[in-house]
């Protein structure tokens, strides 16, 4: 229908434009238009008689009306977790009309923050309580007597852990503490999350999603329905068919080799799995997520021990799957690892239990090297049923795995360096769960249930060109077999120079034909080796680094990448110490300004770890 201009308000160049406009619109569209007119004549008659919701006065007053919908999101991630829920959660936000920056903590310009309304803040912790390594600026200033006082943010946070380390998201409760007392306020509670984080991951969003929701209610006077926050549900789009975390592949075993000789102390197997329709991709420095099984025998021996039935029921997640317990305990839980909230759940079904954990140094020292069939012997008198079980048991984690090929040399393949676990503690003998998983039953023709995860903080440079300097001792140098598969794949010129180290050269010199054909053709400029029980005196690479410092120190001051990938507590800590000390010898620095050189190359991309 056209608009007759003699009987409208509209003069007749805003009458022609209309009668354009209109008859292109969809119902919905039309729908649309209508409620907002309607709400934007409420809203400007509302302020013209100076009639208003108190609470949107006040937080007009305060600023936060005009910033509930600019909302930062802060991400710390060592191995992609962190990274990955932040870009999903930043998805669903911009889907419900939010404006949402989303940045790594060590690319945030910390003077910006008291400039913010809305925060949400994605963290994990890393080894013993520590900030990863992208956080470790942005929780250096929030700690500092130079953070400012923020009380006009409101924020929430996101917490990452393993709940079998004592310092379970510690990074997360120390910002998230810190925030308040700098007098910022809560969106929604803190949440910390185990490795199994999708579930709590997912609520904590919810909780976020309708404090905003209130808060934008708040702020306009008006309730924003039930059918606001629809569009933050994920579809059934094809997207969600894809093969990930939550919906793992089978990839096929095309190859398992033990990589070390005969007399060897190690057994460390090169994996070669088929990714043949799956559609993975993934780049150097990504690692590869597996599934394991527990071991059967173990299985059996803790449902004898707490005299259960292999055969009742039990729930594996919540959506109302069932299983036996013994295929529960097998495949979907974990029970090799004890954590301190898992004796203080099995307490309440064990007396001698509760008088225990009284004592935070026993319990401390009771976690190291046991497990769940342990914990169902050395406290007799269980008072608990095979549903009760599981609901204190941890889901299944998988382990992760550095990957050791390039998908531009191998797109249908991925390779993996995995060392076996075996010891013995406490009387008994233990198996790494899923490295012997992967060693006895990895064979040709069998599957193992894969995704793969992402790892943006540990990438070659983007420009080929570029020298790197790659230190890995042991199955640390998985890697950096990865990073030079492609750089030979893309005929990369840049210098490259691998300190490798493990105990024997003759045993343990993984890959060693690989390294010498790079050697030989130039893919790889310079290696040098330690094998730490060659020698009366241990050597290690860090010795190797010291014997180079000169030439490392040249091709810093070149622009050289430095990656280190392997044993946090031990070798890395030994390798960053090193570091600093030829940054001390052969730049003439201070050791705060070796630090402070270190500190930049973290931030400019040029000093990486994958370290665990």
């Amino acid at each position: 229908m056209q608009l007759q201009v003699m009987n409208s308000p509209f003069t007749e160049k805003q009458a022609e434009l209309l009668n354009r406009v209109l008859p292109s619109l969809s119902e919905s569209q039309q729908l649309w238009l209508s409620g907002y007119l309607s709400g934007y004549h409420n809203r400007a008659s509302v302020s013209a008689t100076g009639l208003q919701n108190p609470s949107a006065t006040a937080l007009q007053k305060s600023g936060t009306v005009q910033a509930t919908k600019e909302l930062t999101i802060l991400f710390g991630s060592q191995t992609g977790n962190s990274q990955g829920l932040a870009e999903e959660i930043s998805e669903k936000l911009k889907n419900m009309e939010y404006q949402v920056t989303l940045t790594p903590m060590n690319e945030f310009k910390v003077k910006d923050l008291k400039k913010l309304t809305l925060l949400l803040i994605i963290v994990s912790t890393h080894g013993e309580g520590d900030p990863p390594d992208t956080a470790l600026p942005f929780y250096e200033f929030l700690q500092s007597h130079r953070a400012p006082k923020l009380n006009d943010l409101h924020f929430s946070v996101l917490a990452l852990g393993d709940s079998s380390y004592e310092f379970f998201c510690q990074t997360g409760k120390q910002l998230d503490e810190r925030l308040e007392e700098l007098g910022a306020k809560r969106l929604s509670p803190r949440v910390d999350c185990d490795l199994d984080y999708d579930e709590p991951a997912a609520q904590w969003f919810e909780d976020v999603a309708q404090s905003l929701k209130k808060m934008v209610e708040a702020a306009s006077g008006e309730s924003a329905g039930e059918g606001a926050f629809v569009s933050a549900v994920p579809s059934s789009t094809p997207e969600q068919l894809k093969y990930s975390r939550t919906n793992p592949f089978r990839a096929e075993i095309l190859e398992n080799i033990n990589l070390n000789g005969r007399g060897s102390n190690k057994e460390t197997r090169h994996l070669e799995l088929s990714l043949e329709g799956s559609n993975f991709q993934f780049e150097p420095g990504d690692s590869i997520g597996i599934y394991p099984e527990n071991d059967e025998e173990l299985v059996h021996l803790i449902i004898k021990e707490l005299q259960l039935d292999p055969n009742e029921s039990v729930p594996i997640n919540n959506q109302g799957e069932v299983r036996s317990l013994l295929e529960a305990l097998k495949n979907h839980y974990e029970i090799t690892v004890l954590s301190k909230p898992l004796l203080e759940k099995a307490s309440k079904f064990n007396e001698k239990l509760q008088a225990f954990i009284e004592s935070e140094e026993d319990v401390r020292d009771y976690l190291k090297g046991r497990d769940l069939l342990d914990l169902a012997r050395d406290f007799s008198s269980w008072n608990i049923s095979a549903v009760e079980l599981v609901g204190i048991l941890r889901k299944m984690p998988a382990r992760l795995y550095s990957i050791a090929s390039s998908y531009q040399s191998n797109p249908d393949e991925v390779h993996l360096t995995i060392g076996t676990v075996r010891y013995e503690a406490n009387g008994r003998k233990r198996n790494g769960v899923c490295s012997v998983h992967c060693a006895e039953k990895g064979k040709h023709g069998e599957f193992l249930s894969i995704y793969v995860q992402k790892n943006p903080n540990f990438r070659l440079p983007s420009d080929p060109d570029t020298p790197i300097i790659m230190i890995g001792p042991g199955t640390g140098v998985a890697p950096f077999r990865s990073f030079l598969e492609e750089r030979e794949e893309i005929e990369a010129k840049g210098k490259s120079w691998l300190f490798f180290g493990d105990q024997h050269f003759v045993t343990d010199f993984l890959y060693q034909v690989e390294w010498q054909r790079w050697l030989k053709n130039g893919v790889l400029t310079n290696m040098d080796v330690a094998f730490s029980r060659d020698t009366e005196k241990k050597v290690y690479v860090q010795h190797r680094m010291l014997e180079k410092s000169r030439e490392i120190y040249n091709w810093l001051e070149e622009g050289a990448h430095v990656y280190v990938c392997g044993d946090e507590k031990n070798m890395a800590k030994d390798v960053n110490s090193t570091l600093l000390e030829i940054l001390e010898k052969e730049g003439g620095m201070s050791s705060e300004a070796a630090s402070a050189y270190l500190a930049d190359m973290q931030q400019e991309k040029r000093y990486q770890r994958d370290v665990y």
